[in-house]
């Protein structure tokens, strides 16, 4: 039987991973600008987190989610996101209780959603997310979105647009959630069922709803903004005046909802019109979360956050960053004596700090010649029977096509000067 990876992964292929890896340094690269500190939680959580912190309304939860049961019948689930196990593990190590108010902490790796696979989106998938807990305050919610823009202004990504709203505060919500239910109360029998089910539960999930996005009660439903309350109104026109001060172009996006039910107060979304990912495209996003932290089983403390998925951000990259800078070095021995000399060079060239490789399978030098080229070395080291008697080496520069020959003593010295210089 030939097997092959499951419908809605892929491999990552040695050819692919040095951009990964370049991505993943800029990342933190950034956050360490930010002073923002790596946390590596669980892969799989107990079920319950994700009812309880994402919400049970949500497509995620209700239709995305890989949950079995363990070997005792306990439920567990494969994280479909990463703020909910932050949230969990800031309440668990009690992270409210350090010196430092605000937590600022970012997250990387794999995440799982059983949805319909496409470009950019797999049920398998990588989400980079940053997340800053303890502290409510305007000026926190720019300092996320501020690192946002700047993240994938930083990949290369043009013409991109900060789209924003306010779900409000508590007393905002709940006004609005009112407002909603008498809007789509005479037109509710016209939508999906799953927007039937929701009216009840979470109406604020009806506005996300990608099958009747077209109605037109969506297109003139009551807005956020309208219902927001003193607090929560003084709240969205600071974050509004900081993006002014700071020269962040934006969009009051009204029709924003975000899919997650922790949401409160502001909301962003990264939006693109980069060709590479098409007009319109959402690259990232996300928004204050005041009460999760206490849904969880912690004390009051005000988060707020955004996520990107990595294979999006790839394709934003392009095929521009895609060039590996090659090795220092590779060793050319030929014959059995040259090949033992060979191996201890490239142990002493590794513990220099060099990058190298060599034939291990006693090739003539036109084919260990093809790959020096293709591994993109910059040097090429030729020793046989005759250069190990001797005690010295034939080091070719790729770039200059130049040869020397180099004292078995002096090969390091030589190759940090020509490196160097």
């Amino acid at each position: 039987m030939a097997y092959k990876a499951p419908r809605g992964t892929v491999d990552i292929l040695p050819q692919n991973t040095e951009k990964w890896q370049k991505m993943e340094q800029l990342l933190r690269t950034i956050c360490a600008n930010y002073n923002v500190k790596e946390m590596r939680t669980p892969i799989f959580e107990h079920t319950e987190l994700f009812n309880r912190a994402v919400g049970d309304t949500t497509d995620v939860v209700s239709k995305e989610m890989y949950t079995f049961n363990d070997k005792k019948g306990r439920s567990i689930t494969l994280r479909p996101e990463g703020t909910a196990g932050i949230a969990r593990a800031y309440v668990e190590n009690k992270m409210y209780g350090y010196p430092e108010k605000l937590q600022k902490i970012y997250y990387l790796g794999p995440m799982f959603r059983y949805e319909r696979p496409q470009n950019g989106r797999q049920r398998q998938f990588h989400q980079f997310g940053v997340e800053m807990i303890g502290v409510e305050s305007p000026y926190v919610d720019v300092e996320c979105m501020l690192m946002a823009v700047t993240i994938v202004q930083s990949l290369g990504l043009k013409d991109i647009t900060l789209h924003i709203n306010s779900l409000g505060d508590q007393d905002s919500r709940d006004a609005y959630r009112d407002a909603l239910k008498q809007h789509f109360k005479p037109v509710i029998n016209e939508l999906c069922h799953d927007c039937q089910e929701r009216y009840e539960k979470n109406p604020l999930r009806i506005l996300d709803c990608k099958v009747d996005k077209d109605h037109q009660s969506m297109k003139n439903a009551p807005r956020t903004i309208d219902y927001l309350s003193d607090n929560a109104k003084a709240h969205f026109d600071k974050v509004c005046s900081l993006l002014d001060d700071l020269d962040i172009d934006y969009v009051i996006d009204t029709n924003l909802v975000r899919g997650l039910d922790y949401y409160t107060h502001t909301i962003f979304e990264v939006i693109s019109d980069d060709p590479k990912l098409g007009a319109g495209s959402t690259v990232g996003g996300g928004g204050r979360y005041s009460g999760l932290v206490e849904e969880v089983g912690g004390p009051s403390a005000p988060g707020v956050g955004f996520a990107f998925g990595l294979e999006r951000l790839m394709i934003a990259m392009g095929d521009d960053n895609n060039e590996t800078e090659g090795i220092d070095v590779y060793v050319m021995p030929l014959g059995d004596k040259a090949r033992d000399l060979a191996m201890q060079l490239i142990t002493v060239l590794r513990a220099q700090g060099f990058t190298c490789d060599m034939d291990y399978i006693g090739r003539g030098l036109k084919g260990q010649f093809k790959s020096a080229d293709r591994f993109k070395a910059k040097f090429s080291i030729i020793l046989g029977d005759d250069e190990v008697e001797k005690k010295v080496v034939n080091i070719k520069s790729n770039t200059t096509r130049e040869q020397v020959e180099v004292a078995l003593n002096d090969v390091v010295s030589y190759i940090e000067g020509e490196l160097y210089e």
